[in-house]
């Protein structure tokens, strides 16, 4: 059976606050055969103060003079948005899918219908937030950037005491920097995390290019989450550490290659390798003319392709054994002992 990857496309603030740019984003999700597009659901009177600063890799992306919270209010998505996306998505026949920042987004999130709950990296230690997702006891999609294993079992067992089973819970390896580098991605902490706590796990990926979230399905990964854009040169904080739509085309085609490929890890021969190994493998052969008579020795017995006669693994069968019937140079040898 083909394991599916749950692929989502994030958008996140990419829209830019703009309804015709979310719009396009998710027909260019759709096209990529994504199966969900995310956005980010927030008020920034919920999210930050006034006074706080802005992440390095927002503000070389943005006006330097903004504040965070400016920023912020200038990306936030309308109820009446929320709506009008869900019903493109529809259309565009693309799951629709939100991180809700605080605890009203959530419970707003929740009121549309959404199945999963989405805990971005930076809310893993907020304790009320993670106790109220816990007692809606849906799916829960868990990112761990900046987090150690210690606080990842701590939000893990703040979830399962307020209702959700770990059996709901996908934990989601990630590195919160835009772009991360090679260096700092750590791929194996995924696997870490599975064998540490036996949860599902996948990869929010934010490195530049394809590969790394290619890998992370190949070791295990059950959810892919990566940023897509329109045009990596649009002004904003994520649009630089995102994919354009041919390249999330190309990942999600990738991903699914993989999916194949993995397999069911059964060691056999396949369809294509039966019509292909009488003609790679070796048989036993007279090296020179055989008369009946003598006995097969080294000299006189080789091994050659097709494979269609007696396998080399029965040589020591046949070494010293006395020959019955004549045998011409390059002939298969059959019918002994």
């Amino acid at each position: 059976m083909i394991r599916q990857t749950l692929i989502i496309a994030e958008a996140g603030v990419n829209h830019n606050g703009d309804l015709g740019l979310a719009r396009k984003l998710v027909d260019a999700a759709a096209a990529a055969g994504a199966d969900f597009i995310k956005f980010q659901t927030f008020k920034a009177n919920r999210q930050v103060t006034r006074s706080a600063h802005k992440a390095d890799y927002q503000a070389q992306a943005t006006d330097s003079n903004e504040s965070q919270h400016e920023m912020l209010r200038r990306l936030e998505l309308s109820e009446e948005m929320h709506h009008e996306l869900i019903e493109h998505c529809a259309v565009r026949k693309i799951g629709f899918f939100s991180s809700g920042f605080d605890i009203e987004s959530v419970n707003f999130l929740v009121s549309l219908g959404q199945d999963y709950l989405k805990i971005p990296s930076g809310e893993i230690t907020n304790l009320p937030y993670l106790r109220h997702i816990g007692k809606l006891g849906k799916a829960v999609i868990l990112s761990s950037g900046m987090a150690n294993l210690g606080e990842i079992e701590a939000a893990i067992d703040v979830l399962e005491h307020s209702g959700t089973p770990r059996s709901k819970l996908t934990v989601l390896h990630c590195t919160t920097e835009y772009p991360t580098p090679m260096s700092e991605v750590n791929l194996r902490a995924m696997q870490s995390i599975q064998t540490a706590f036996g949860v599902a796990v996948g990869y929010s990926d934010h490195t530049q290019g394809i590969e790394v979230a290619i890998a992370a399905v190949a070791m295990g990964a059950i959810v892919i989450e990566k940023h897509f854009t329109l045009d990596r040169n649009l002004l904003g904080p994520d649009h630089r550490a995102s994919l354009e739509p041919a390249e999330l085309s190309a990942m999600v085609t990738a991903i699914r290659n993989i999916e194949v490929a993995l397999g069911d890890g059964i060691k056999c021969l396949t369809l294509s390798e039966a019509r292909n190994r009488p003609v790679v493998r070796k048989s036993l052969v007279a090296s020179r003319a055989i008369t009946a008579g003598e006995v097969f020795t080294a000299e006189n017995l080789t091994t050659k392709r097709p494979g269609t006669g007696i396998s080399p693994m029965r040589w020591d069968e046949f070494m010293g054994r006395k020959v019955l019937r004549d045998f011409a140079a390059d002939e298969l040898i059959d019918g002994q002992p």
